[in-house]
């Protein structure tokens, strides 16, 4: 596309071009770091692409090659096939650069270092043109239950979060409320069954543990799927003695209560307290049911 539309030269003028500058450029900074990197890599012809990568590494000038993903077409297949194919030609680093527009640019970039490469790009929040790059914290995350140590002691992964949020108003943009790490719902637990599950052992639905970023996880009980376990939970929080029978009927009163209307925590803690002091049944009394 860019050869016909775009710079409209061929694959020798290419390399002609290339060798040209990059020569120029280390003859004149002898101790840069000089990348080359060809753009919209995964819609190229693969022998046009290999023949250009191998004339610029024969040069002997560039410390590492680019590999772009440039409209987000590709496939974390057909990434590692072809940083893998790169790898084996140079003894360069490799920098994979990917767009997200069909939702692959996490799974290509892990791809990528699976395949050879030394660098990816990423931005925050994954902001970039179209529908943006690989997202930093969604590469962390997937980084981080690969090898969980190592990420922990290479990032100071406490200051994602303000990361996120400090980029975010800069650029006037909310962090997604399901945002990598730290979205809002990030770790929030809803469903009953997840809910008992987490309360046991967390990991059985966290492969990240929201201590090591700074947070805390929060199990949502004001909803018609809650649980009695979380429910439990939150009434030995509030310091209240309810037997388990008690609890299960606190638990089926919520569930009724927000097939009706929405509820909220307070309203939840109001009827865990109402039933520890023995006035579940008054009428009126609860200002959730006279709203």
């Amino acid at each position: 596309y860019l050869r016909q539309f775009s710079h409209g030269k061929s694959i020798d003028e290419v390399i002609e071009l290339a060798a040209s500058v990059l020569t120029f450029i280390r003859s004149q900074a002898p101790n840069i770091e000089l990348r080359f990197s060809t753009e919209d890599s995964f819609r190229s012809e693969i022998p046009d692409l290999f023949r250009v990568y191998l004339a610029v590494d024969k040069l002997g000038v560039v410390n590492r090659l680019g590999i772009a993903d440039t409209v987000g077409i590709a496939t974390p297949m057909q990434v590692h096939r072809i940083v893998s194919t790169l790898r084996s030609m140079t003894k360069a680093d490799i920098e994979f650069h990917g767009h997200n527009d069909s939702g692959c640019a996490i799974a290509n970039a892990f791809a990528a270092l699976e395949g050879g490469a030394t660098h990816v790009d990423t931005s925050v929040l994954g902001i970039g043109e179209r529908n943006g790059i690989t997202p930093l914290g969604g590469f962390v995350a997937r980084m981080y239950t690969y090898n969980r140590q190592l990420v922990k002691k290479k990032y100071r992964l406490t200051r994602l979060r303000k990361l996120d949020e400090m980029v975010g108003e800069l650029v006037g943009v909310a962090v997604p409320f399901n945002n990598y790490i730290t979205g809002v719902t990030a770790f929030t637990h809803k469903a009953g069954i997840h809910a008992k599950a987490i309360l046991n052992n967390p990991e059985t639905y966290e492969a990240l543990d929201p201590r090591d970023f700074g947070l805390t996880r929060y199990i949502s009980i004001a909803h018609k799927l809650t649980g009695w376990n979380a429910v439990k939970d939150r009434s030995e929080q509030l310091g209240l003695n309810l037997s388990d029978e008690k609890v299960k009927e606190v638990t089926a009163h919520i569930k009724e209560l927000a097939d009706i209307k929405p509820i909220d925590l307070e309203d939840v803690d109001e009827l865990l307290h109402r039933w520890a002091n023995g006035h579940a049944t008054e009428d009126g009394a609860w200002r959730s049911e006279a709203r």
